[in-house]
């Protein structure tokens, strides 16, 4: 039997996200970036799902969530 493996990353709600950039400066993998100036983009192989970038969100359109790798 094996077991799966879970990890925790940042998602991003893309439709609702400012592009404030306020998830960015707070990144300490400097996992996130602004694409285009829309919105923001988490690099999944970078992310270790610290929630920081969640905290600071103004809009909280980021969440911290369990996926199986």
């Amino acid at each position: 039997m094996c077991k799966i493996k879970k990890k925790r990353k940042a998602f991003v709600q893309q439709t609702d996200c400012v592009a404030c950039g306020c998830c960015v400066k707070v990144c300490p993998l400097g996992a996130i970036q602004v694409v285009k100036g829309i919105m923001a983009e988490v690099n999944m192989e970078k992310c270790v799902g610290c929630g920081k970038c969640a905290k600071e969100c103004p809009a909280s359109v980021i969440e911290v969530r369990e996926v199986e790798i």
